[in-house]
């Protein structure tokens, strides 16, 4: 009986002691996995320390202010959508793209954005385009833009001054104006295009440049008669010179 006994317990140890090693040694197999096909609702790619560098998601498991990447709490504003966001090696935000596409009551409306940040600030280069269709009009936009921000601005930042400015509108619209123009020159908010290819609202497809106040200074563009035209403008939006001249 004592000799049973003795059986049963190694045993025991020893097979307790085979899993153990084959399910560590499963672990801890470095080898790529490889699959035919894989369905996934969100990828979050990670450094070893943890920190998120890249999002990969549906539109129900988009980050936005109920989620916290990072230490850091995502803009609460911002709608959910299936796409990417790009974290740097700091963790914070760096860009994203984003994609969208639906039947609407009367027509539909899709988009995509490809965007790239200021560091722990807003997009300063966007690949974007619009199409949307309401009855028998249909308005389709495609662009490069390149834009200026402030230089001060953090997320953070942003965050807290966007809450305090719409708590201020609800008591005190002007001041709320003022408040927002004291920011601004403070160089902690705003955004100025500075350079657009692409195709505007109204149809012109060309090459348009900003100054550093954001007004425009110089067009090259083919407009929706199919006329090409090269205009230059001075800092009040006065045209100042055109090629061709049809005066």
């Amino acid at each position: 009986m004592k000799k049973e006994l003795v059986f049963l317990r190694a045993f025991a140890i020893t097979t307790v002691i085979g899993m153990f090693f084959i399910t560590t040694s499963a672990f801890k197999n470095n080898q790529n996995q490889k699959f035919n096909e894989i369905d996934v609702e969100r990828i979050n790619v990670v450094e070893k320390d943890g920190t998120v560098r890249m999002i990969i998601t549906n539109e129900g498991l988009f980050p936005n202010g109920k989620d916290i990447v990072n230490g850091r709490s995502i803009n609460e504003d911002r709608k959910k959508r299936s796409g990417m966001l790009f974290f740097n090696e700091e963790g914070i935000e760096c860009g994203g793209f984003i994609y969208d596409g639906r039947k609407t009551k009367d027509g539909h409306s899709s988009g995509l954005s490809l965007t790239y940040d200021q560091y722990d600030g807003d997009q300063v280069m966007q690949l974007l385009t619009e199409d949307y269709k309401k009855g028998d009009r249909r308005f389709v936009s495609s662009s490069l833009a390149f834009t200026d921000r402030a230089s001060k601005e953090t997320q953070q930042m942003t965050t807290d001054i966007m809450k305090e400015l719409e708590e201020l509108k609800k008591k005190d619209p002007k001041a709320m104006r003022e408040k927002y123009k004291q920011y601004t020159e403070q160089g902690y908010l705003g955004t100025v295009p500075r350079v657009i290819l692409g195709k505007t609202s109204d149809q012109n497809n060309g090459l348009f440049l900003f100054d550093k106040n954001g007004a425009p200074r110089a067009m090259f563009y083919v407009d929706k008669d199919n006329k090409a035209k090269l205009d230059f403008y001075d800092d009040k939006g006065n045209t100042i010179a055109s090629f061709p001249d049809n005066k």
